[in-house]
């Protein structure tokens, strides 16, 4: 395989420390005096391979070329103009050679071996006098993060190859996709260790059980539809999403942030709502760093050393239909409409007034001296963006609560699913059902990353309805002005939604270097 063969040589000695953290975060030495030979001998060792696996490089593209045009663009909550590959995402056309997709395998892959390196040089390499406990916690926090990786490839493409030791691709380098229920068990098998691996508490920015259990329910709830097209879902897998949700909703002692427009500035980064978020330093190379700011919509005013944003992603006429009136919190803190003000941009200028037409707000995080972060350039934003948090979790226990059937009264679910709405200034509800789960987690999360994977867990055991919801959206943007919305046409003729556009072709490239992924998938356990 053309992209896990290349990624062994890349990494094997010493290249799991090229991640950027800050400083508090990882004090790494110089590359030069790391190997596997020398390296993971002590229990700081172990701390310092496990913190490069947070941020950096090996997360840079995907960040960047995925994070946001996967989960926001194919979802249809937002569209970017002028990049042919994102236009693919929006009107469901995408290729073999969309760069995008390409970029999102790779980038998971490369998040794998780094894993792989850590996990199995800690088992190989470190002394025996080295604790257990440090060990089993170190390959607790690789094995998480792998698990977070796998479940990224099996929600977009299913059957995917399993890789476990890099350098047995030396010598075997042509695998298998493997069948999308073992790619699943892995995930579990991984996610659980972790559970029962990890600490309760751990410095600000690093895994605990409380991520583990988090990503294990959501791991679960997606289980449940898994092949169950007639709309009911494995119970049993409910249960499992029920139980580890319900565990960091009631025994982790986390609550929400009780501003939600604090959870997208640095001042807050790894709050205690963040149960995982990567890492960034500001200041270095192109996709070395966090460049969700190149999606700004405003000015050198309001972006990192006076460079302006050039990427500009804007919210749908979808999108932009979900938020009632009421809900102005979270739409402003999401999107900029003209007219919105924000006083934590350009603060030492007085704040900032948006005079666009609508534009991405969350991971905007403003000038240098707004973050007090004088290395931070355009492609190096200081924002630890968090891929799993609370609220998400409080969600994910109400779907699991409510489950198969039509609605729920149940304390517990109302609970957590009210604290999310009172968070955002939004009036409790007395009754939950699905579309009132889907629709809350769709507006809770916008700008996250997180849409276009609920919409394929909706597939797995309704697939009409799933297809329904895409076909029905305005996907365009628009323009606004005083108040009123003006639907524009959007970027490239839409191609209707039907029960292929949930999984998608094998990059094209990987094909050509691994004959075996277009073969049927193996099973793995």
């Amino acid at each position: 395989m053309k992209l896990i063969y290349k990624v062994y040589f890349c990494l094997f000695v010493a290249a799991t420390f090229s991640a950027a953290c800050n400083k508090q975060f990882l004090d790494r030495p110089p590359l030069s005096q790391i190997s596997t030979d020398n390296f993971y001998q002590t229990s700081n060792d172990l701390r310092l391979a496990t913190a490069a696996l947070y941020g950096g490089k090996i997360w840079g593209d995907w960040n960047y070329n995925c994070y946001l045009p996967v989960g926001e663009v194919l979802s249809g909550n937002m569209a970017v103009g002028y990049w042919g590959d994102a236009v693919q995402l929006l009107t469901f056309s995408v290729t073999g050679q969309n760069s995008i997709m390409a970029a999102n395998w790779s980038g998971m892959y490369k998040v794998i071996a780094h894993c792989n390196v850590t996990i199995n040089a800690i088992q190989q390499k470190s002394p025996a006098t080295l604790a257990e406990k440090d060990k089993n916690a170190a390959i607790a926090e690789a094995k998480f993060i792998r698990g977070f990786a796998y479940y990224s490839l099996a929600t977009l493409w299913g059957a995917v190859p399993i890789i476990e030791d890099n350098s047995k691709l030396i010598n075997s380098p042509l695998v298998n996709r493997v069948a999308v229920e073992d790619v699943f068990k892995f995930i579990t098998n991984d996610l659980m260790f972790a559970a029962q691996t990890l600490p309760v508490t751990d410095a600000p920015g690093r895994a605990t059980t409380w991520s583990a259990q988090g990503m294990l329910a959501k791991v679960y709830l997606t289980m449940a539809g898994l092949g169950q097209t007639s709309g009911v879902r494995n119970q049993a897998f409910l249960d499992s999403a029920k139980k580890y949700a319900g565990n960091v909703c009631k025994k982790s002692g986390l609550s929400l942030l009780p501003s939600y427009a604090n959870l997208f500035r640095t001042q807050y980064n790894d709050n205690p709502e963040s149960l995982f978020a990567l890492q960034w330093a500001p200041g270095g190379g192109w996709l070395e760093g966090n460049m969700l700011q190149i999606y700004s919509p405003g000015g050198a005013e309001i972006s990192a050393n006076g460079s302006a944003g050039w990427f500009s992603i804007r919210p749908t006429v979808d999108m932009f239909q979900l938020y009632t009136k009421n809900d102005s919190v979270r739409r402003k803190a999401t999107f900029m409409l003209k007219g919105d003000y924000y006083p934590e941009l350009n603060a030492a200028g007085g704040g900032y007034t948006f005079k666009g037409n609508n534009g991405l707000k969350k991971h905007i995080i403003g000038t240098n001296v707004d973050n007090n972060a004088p290395t931070m350039n355009l492609t190096s934003s200081a924002e630890h963006n968090s891929l799993l948090r609370l609220a998400d979790v409080y969600l994910i226990y109400a779907e699991s609560i409510l489950g198969n059937n039509a609605t729920t009264a149940d304390a517990d679910a109302l609970l957590y699913f009210n604290k999310v709405r009172q968070r955002a200034g939004i009036d409790p509800v007395t009754v939950l059902n699905a579309d009132s789960i889907f629709n809350e987690r769709r507006i809770e999360l916008a700008g996250e990353g997180h849409f276009w994977y609920d919409l394929v867990r909706l597939s797995y055991y309704n697939p009409q309805k799933a297809i329904s919801i895409l076909n029905k959206q305005d996907r365009g943007t628009f323009t606004y002005d005083n108040g009123t919305v003006t639907p524009e046409t959007p970027f490239g003729i839409i191609t209707p939604a039907n029960s292929n556009t949930f999984l998608f072709p094998l990059p094209s490239a990987e094909v050509t270097a691994n004959p075996k992924l277009a073969e049927p998938p193996v099973h793995y356990f």
